[in-house]
């Protein structure tokens, strides 16, 4: 054999070396978050790279097509903190993961503080997930107004908005110093009352439908643990002007939910929302909570996670 082909012999052999050695390192850290194969797709790579926001999947939108486990393990591949809005009972594979659940869920939007009737289920609701949150080291609540009317259920009547408004405060104040105490924020949403094509995006009859309503709520509540869930996408349904919302709601914003305008589909070039100013203004704020991303995929739900994932790490 010449001198010649002897080197090129032996650079072969040691770019196949470096290729074996390389596939071997990939395997070995996704084996550390419990994967059982690499990557098939670019979708499943890494998406947060400068992480000056904390990202989190909103479990609800991707039950259709992950279960728990999964859908943690693609939390850890893109680069997200949380998978959130999870029961108490799911919260072992969470931690399994090293994930947090960023928000707890409670009692549903349709009953809710508004009304008094409502209370005894809403306030025993509230009062289970404050404790299993605080138990659990995780920080926040959801709750919602409710509807103004449900006199078409056991024990429902129907409450105008200002009524509602009231109801809710006085409701809030029972349960209030108790979250205080556990170190646990509520978190109000505000949903629009606009789209009515699907329950899950948009709910006619809501009252906490704008910004101002569930503010002047949150304020006359008068406790640094009652927080605001700031839905970009619902807020620009009903309000807009979102970077100017979000500096007039600044620390009163415990968390953040995505998804794009029209339709609730994925954060792409079909909707109307641009995202970055937005997450821009949230660091601007000094926000240190999460943002969830809770739209209902259209497509590859891991291609559209993995873009909206990008799309925020400003």
């Amino acid at each position: 054999m010449s001198t010649e082909n002897s080197s090129n012999s032996s650079r072969k052999e040691n770019i196949s070396r470096r290729r074996i050695l390389a596939g071997m390192a990939g395997t070995a850290a996704m084996g550390a978050f419990g994967l059982a194969r690499p990557p098939k797709s670019k979708a499943e790579s890494q998406a947060v790279t400068k992480g000056r926001i904390n990202q989190s999947i909103a479990r609800w939108c991707f039950e259709a097509y992950w279960d728990l486990e999964r859908n943690c393990q693609v939390a850890r591949q893109l680069g997200c903190k949380s998978v959130e809005l999870v029961a108490p009972k799911g919260w072992p594979t969470l931690k399994k993961y090293a994930l947090v659940c960023a928000i707890t869920p409670s009692h549903l939007f349709v009953r809710g503080m508004n009304n008094h009737l409502h209370w005894d289920e809403c306030l025993s609701k509230i009062e289970k997930a404050i404790d299993a949150t605080a138990d659990a080291g995780f920080k926040n609540v959801i709750t919602f107004t409710g509807y103004g009317d449900t006199s078409g259920e056991e024990k429902g009547s129907k409450v105008d908005p200002d009524e509602g408004a009231r109801n809710c405060v006085k409701g809030y104040k029972k349960i209030i110093g108790y979250a205080e105490k556990k170190k646990v924020n509520l978190c109000l949403e505000q949903l629009n009352t606009r789209d009515d094509s699907h329950p899950m995006k948009g709910c006619p009859g809501y009252q906490g439908d704008h910004v101002d309503y569930c503010m002047d709520i949150i304020k006359k509540v008068g406790s640094p643990n009652m927080k605001l869930l700031f839905d970009v996408y619902h807020v620009q349904i009903m309000d807009g002007d979102l970077v100017r919302r979000i500096r007039q709601c600044g620390e009163y914003i415990g968390h953040v939910h995505t998804a794009g305008n029209p339709g609730r589909g994925e954060l792409d070039e079909k909707q109307e929302i641009n995202y970055p100013p937005v997450v821009q203004a949230l660091m601007d704020i000094s926000y240190k909570g999460y943002i969830g991303h809770e739209f209902m995929p259209t497509r590859d739900p891991l291609e559209g996670l993995r873009e909206a994932i990008i799309l925020c790490d400003v």
